[in-house]
C-alpha cells in the first residue's frame, strides 16, 4: 500500500504519519511512504543470528538494532530506510543518546537480507545509496546463494561464500564465514 500517491511527503509529514496497520513498517523513499517487505521465517532466523554475531563483536563500542529507521539523504532528498540491522558506533552516536526516534546519524554498518520478490540488483542500488549517505559498510545476505556481499565506499564489493573467512577493517574481530551464518540460522541447502 502506498500512502502518498501524487504529492511528495516531507520528512516531517512522514514522521507524523500514524503507525501502519499490523506489523507493517514504512520507509520514506523519493518522497513516498513505501511498505517494507514483511520478513519470512528464514529472514527472521538470519536476522537473529547475524544480530547476535555483530552484537558480540561490538559490545560497548556502539548500538546494534534490528529494524531501526535511519535519517539519511538520497540524492539530496530525505530518505528513511529501515535496514534489517543497524550498527552505529559511539563515535557517530554518543553512548548517552537515548531517544525514541529514528537514528539521527549515518550508521557504520547496515545489513540487508534479500527477501522473496527483491532482486540482488535492487540491493546493489540500495547499497550504493547507503554508501553515498556516509554509511561505512553495507552487507547484503542472500540465503538462496548462501552469500554475504560486503559493499565498501572506496573499493569494489566482495562476496563471501562457503568457508572463506569474512574480513573487514571496520570489525577486525570478525571470526566467521558465510556458511557458518547460514548453518547457525539452519537455512537448508537448496
Amino acid at each position: 500500500m502506498l500512502l502518498q500517491a501524487d504529492n511528495q511527503l516531507s520528512l516531517q509529514q512522514f514522521l507524523n504519519l500514524p503507525p501502519g496497520e499490523g506489523d507493517t513498517t514504512y520507509e520514506l523513499v523519493d518522497g513516498k511512504s513505501i511498505p517494507k517487505m514483511s520478513p519470512k521465517f528464514f529472514h527472521a532466523k538470519l536476522t537473529h543470528v547475524i544480530l547476535s554475531l555483530i552484537e558480540e563483536l561490538t559490545q560497548e563500542k556502539g548500538i546494534v538494532c534490528p529494524e531501526w529507521a535511519v535519517l539519511l539523504k538520497k540524492q539530496g532528498t530525505d530518505w528513511i530506510p529501515v535496514p534489517d540491522i543497524v550498527y552505529i558506533s559511539h563515535e557517530r552516536l554518543p553512548a548517552d543518546w537515548n531517544e525514541d526516534e529514528a537514528c539521527p546519524a549515518s550508521p557504520d554498518l547496515v545489513i540487508e537480507i534479500l527477501s522473496p520478490g527483491q532482486t540482488f540488483g535492487q540491493m546493489v542500488a540500495k547499497a550504493q545509496n547507503y554508501l553515498n549517505a556516509n554509511v561505512l559498510r553495507v552487507w547484503v545476505l542472500d540465503s538462496k546463494a548462501r552469500s554475504i556481499t560486503v559493499f565498501y565506499p572506496d573499493a569494489a564489493p566482495k562476496t563471501y561464500m562457503g568457508n572463506e573467512l569474512i574480513t573487514d577493517s571496520l570489525l577486525p574481530e570478525l571470526q566467521f564465514t558465510a556458511e557458518q551464518v547460514f548453518q547457525k540460522a539452519k537455512i537448508p541447502l537448496k
